[in-house]
C-alpha cells in the first residue's frame, strides 16, 4: 500500500541540487555563534491585553503590524487571536501586570503616537500585503487600508495602491528584494501567505455523497454524477465541497477530474492543478495537487468549486472522478471569504524581516533560490510554504540547499513577548529509566510535528493537558528553538513532564532541514547550532528528516558523514528518522539510527499494524520499533488506549531508554 506521503512525492516532488539548475556557492561564513539565532525584545512587564479572535483579518493585521512596532522597544501589546483561547492559556506564563481591553481598535489610538503612520496595501494585489507588512518593519509604521487610515488618524507613509500588478506575483517581489532588502535584517526570512480564508457563518450545506468505509488506496475510484439542481435557486452560484469523511487518518476526498452540464450542455471541465480548474476553484487553500493529477483534502481540509449555470437552467449534473474517504456537500450561499493572513507578522516587523510568499517551484522558486542565497548559513527562514505537492518538500530541500533551517512559524503569535518571558529553560538530562535488555519487542512512541513552534504553543498545548497523558511512555518532539523564542513554552512542558513525558528535538534538531541536501562545507554549521541549542535544553535525542531519492521514491538514510558530523557536534544518544515503514536500523558514525513505523488508524488498527510488523519475528533476539503517533489526529487517550492493547512480547519505553537498549544490541551483534 503506498501512504499518502509517498503518493505525494511520487514523479520527483522533492527536487534535488541538479534537478534545481542550482550552482551553489562556496561556503561563507556561519552566523555568531554567542548571538540570539531568534530575536527577543526585551522582557514584558505591563502588557495591554485584548481578544481580537472575531476581528476582520484587516483589523488584526493593523493590530499586529501596530504591536510589532510597539513591541520592539519593549514588549506592551499582547493579542489573543483564537477562539480556542491558546494564547489566553500562556499569558499568565509571561509573568507580566496585565490590563484588559474589551475594545482592541482602541489600542491603536493609545499607541498612535509611537508609529509614524500607516502603509497602504492593495485590495485587489493580496502580495501587497507582505510588502506592506516589510515596509511598516522599516517606517516603523503599521499595515493598513486607506479607510482604516482615516478612520484612525494615521499619516499615509507609503501607499501600494496601484502600483503592483495583481497578475505578476514575480514583479512585486522582485521589487521588494531590489527596493527594500538592503535596509532589512540579513539574519532573519520570513514566508507568510498573504491572505487567509475564513468562513461564512450560518451557511447551510447539503450532503451529496459520503464514503463510510476507510479506502485508502484507488479501490472506490470511479466517475460519479451529482445531481445539483437543488442549488439552481442561489444567486451567487453552485458551491460543491470535498471533505475527509473520515479525517482522523488522513485519506480524505480525491478528485482527478470534473465535468459540469446544464440541461444537457458542458459548461465546464477540468483535471485540478491546471489552467482549467482555476476559474472554478473556488477555495483550494486547504488542498493540494498531488501527483496525479488530483486535488485531495485530508482531515480538516476541504476544497470548494463554483459553478454559475446559464440562467434558466433546470438541471444541473457534475461528473467527478473520486476516490478514498470523500464527503461530498452543497450549498448556494459564498462559504468562505478572503481576507489578510495577519499572524506572526508582530515578530517580523520588530525584527525588520523582509516577507514573501513564493512556491518553491517554476519561476517563483528561482526567485526563492536567490533570496536564500543571499543570506549567511544557518539563518532561519520562519513561516512557511504554499500547500501544494512542492510546498513543504520542495521548499524545506531549497532551503537546506542554501544552508538556511526552516522555522514553521506562520501561526505563531505574540512572538516579540514570548521571546522575551524570563522563564528558566532547564539543560538538565532526564536520568534514563533503567532497562534490561531481553528478548523481546521493544517500542517507542513519538508525538511528531515539533519542529513547529506553533503547534508547541498552540495543538501541543491542547494534548499536554489530556489527563490520560503520562499513562504510557511517550516521546514529544519540540522546537530547541523554543529557548530563544518561547522559553516559557519550553519550560512549561518540562516542569509539568512526567516520568513517562520525554521531550526530543523535532526535525532535525536547531530548525527543520534535510541534512543530506546540505551544501558539505556547510553541514557542520548547522550541527553545531543545533549542538548549542540541545545543551541549552537539555535534549540528547533527535528526530530527524532527511530528502527523497528522487530516483526510487524513498527516503534517503543517513549516511556515515551527516551521522559522524551530528556524533561529532551534538550530544545526541540516537536518531529516530522519519522512514514509515520501519526497516532502517543502522549504527554509522558511532551513532545509532532506527526509522519509523508509521501504521494507520488509531489504537485498534495501529496495534493490528505493529502485530503484522513482528510476523517474522522468532523471538530469538530484540526487536526495536520506533513507532510514529500523528500529532494531528491522535491524544494522549488514545496513546493510553493503544498501551492497553499491547501486551506480550511488546514492550514501550521512552526514548532514552529505548535508544540505550537499541546501542547495546548494535554493538553486541
Amino acid at each position: 500500500m503506498v501512504s499518502r506521503r509517498e503518493f505525494l512525492l511520487a514523479n520527483g516532488t522533492v527536487l534535488a541540487a541538479g534537478a534545481l539548475g542550482l550552482s551553489l556557492p562556496a561556503a561563507r561564513a556561519a552566523a555568531s555563534a554567542s548571538a540570539p539565532l531568534l530575536p527577543g525584545f526585551g522582557r514584558p512587564t505591563r502588557l495591554d491585553y485584548a481578544d481580537i479572535a472575531t476581528l476582520h483579518g484587516n483589523d488584526q493585521l493593523l493590530l499586529t503590524t501596530l504591536q510589532g512596532v510597539v513591541n520592539r522597544r519593549r514588549p506592551r501589546l499582547y493579542f489573543n487571536y483564537n477562539e480556542e483561547g491558546y494564547d489566553e492559556r500562556w499569558l499568565s506564563s509571561t509573568g507580566a501586570a496585565v490590563t484588559r481591553h474589551d475594545r482592541p481598535l482602541d489600542l491603536v489610538a493609545r499607541y498612535r503616537g509611537e508609529v509614524r503612520g500607516a502603509i497602504l496595501h492593495d485590495p485587489g494585489v493580496p502580495d501587497s500585503v507582505n510588502v506592506a507588512t516589510t515596509l511598516a518593519g522599516l517606517e516603523n509604521a503599521v499595515a493598513a487600508t486607506a479607510e482604516q487610515a482615516q478612520e484612525h488618524r494615521l499619516k499615509v507613509i507609503t501607499d501600494l495602491r496601484g502600483r503592483f500588478d495583481p497578475d505578476d506575483v514575480l514583479a512585486t517581489y522582485r521589487w521588494q528584494l531590489d527596493t527594500l532588502w538592503p535596509r532589512c535584517t540579513h539574519t532573519l526570512l520570513s514566508g507568510l501567505p498573504p491572505t487567509r480564508t475564513v468562513s461564512v457563518e450560518n451557511v447551510q450545506w447539503r450532503e451529496v455523497a459520503r464514503e463510510t468505509e476507510r479506502i485508502r488506496d484507488t479501490s472506490n475510484r470511479e466517475v460519479r454524477t451529482f445531481d445539483l439542481s437543488q442549488e439552481l435557486s442561489g444567486e451567487e452560484g453552485v458551491f460543491l465541497r470535498f471533505q475527509d469523511s473520515l479525517g482522523d487518518d488522513g485519506w480524505g476526498a480525491s478528485v482527478g477530474s470534473l465535468v459540469v452540464k446544464a440541461d444537457g450542455n458542458q459548461i465546464a471541465a477540468f483535471t485540478p492543478g491546471t489552467d482549467a480548474e482555476a476559474p472554478y476553484l473556488f477555495d483550494g487553500v486547504n488542498s493540494a495537487v498531488g501527483a496525479e493529477s488530483n486535488r485531495f483534502a485530508d482531515g480538516g481540509g476541504y476544497f470548494i468549486y463554483r459553478f454559475t449555470p446559464p440562467a434558466g437552467t433546470r438541471e444541473l449534473l457534475v461528473e467527478v472522478d473520486l476516490w478514498n474517504q470523500y464527503l461530498v456537500t452543497a450549498t448556494t450561499t459564498a462559504p468562505t471569504r478572503v481576507e489578510p493572513f495577519p499572524y506572526f507578522r508582530d515578530y517580523t516587523v520588530a525584527s525588520r524581516a523582509m516577507v514573501f510568499w513564493l512556491p518553491p517551484s517554476g519561476e517563483t522558486g528561482k526567485l526563492l533560490d536567490e533570496i536564500l542565497s543571499k543570506v549567511k548559513p544557518t539563518t532561519p527562514y520562519a513561516g512557511w510554504f504554499s500547500n501544494d505537492v512542492a510546498g513543504e518538500w520542495g521548499g524545506v530541500d531549497r532551503a537546506s540547499q542554501h544552508a538556511v533551517e526552516v522555522v514553521p512559524a506562520d501561526y505563531y503569535m505574540n512572538g516579540t513577548v514570548h521571546a522575551g518571558v524570563a522563564a528558566k529553560v532547564s539543560d538538565r538530562v532526564r536520568p534514563r529509566p533503567r532497562a534490561t535488555l531481553r528478548n523481546r519487542v521493544y517500542l517507542t512512541l513519538t508525538v511528531g510535528e515539533g519542529d513547529n513552534i506553533q503547534y508547541c504553543q498552540r495543538r501541543m498545548r491542547q494534548l499536554w493537558d489530556d489527563p490520560a497523558r503520562g499513562r504510557v511512555p511517550t516521546n514529544w518532539t519540540v522546537s530547541p528553538l523554543l529557548a530563544d523564542i518561547g522559553p516559557a513554552l519550553l519550560a512549561h512542558y518540562q516542569r509539568t513532564a512526567t516520568e513517562n513525558d520525554l521531550l526530543i528535538a523535532g526535525p532535525s534538531g536547531a530548525g527543520y532541514t534535510y541534512p543530506g541536501s546540505w551544501p558539505e562545507a556547510d553541514l557542520a554549521a548547522y550541527t553545531k547550532l543545533t549542538g548549542r541549542f540541545l545543551r541549552r535544553t537539555g535534549m540528547d535525542l533527535v528526530y530527524a528528516y532527511n530528502h527523497r531519492n528522487a530516483d526510487d521514491d524513498g527516503w534517503v538514510a543517513f549516511d556515515e558523514r551527516i551521522a559522524a558530523s551530528y556524533r561529532r557536534n551534538t550530544p545526541i544518544r540516537g536518531i529516530i528518522q522519519s522512514w514509515e515503514t520501519g526497516d532502517l536500523q543502522t549504527h554509522v558514525g558511532g551513532l545509532p539510527i532506527i526509522g519509523n513505523l508509521y501504521p494507520q488508524g488509531k489504537a485498534q488498527e495501529y496495534r493490528d499494524g505493529l502485530l503484522r510488523h513482528i510476523e517474522g519475528w522468532d523471538g530469538s533476539t530484540p526487536l526495536f520499533i520506533a513507532g510514529a503517533v500523528n500529532a494531528w489526529n491522535w491524544t494522549p487517550s488514545d496513546i493510553a488506549e493503544l498501551g492497553e492493547l499491547l501486551g506480550d512480547p511488546f514492550e514501550i519505553v521512552r526514548g532514552d531508554a529505548f535508544f540505550d537498549l537499541l546501542n547495546r544490541h548494535l554493538t553486541k551483534k
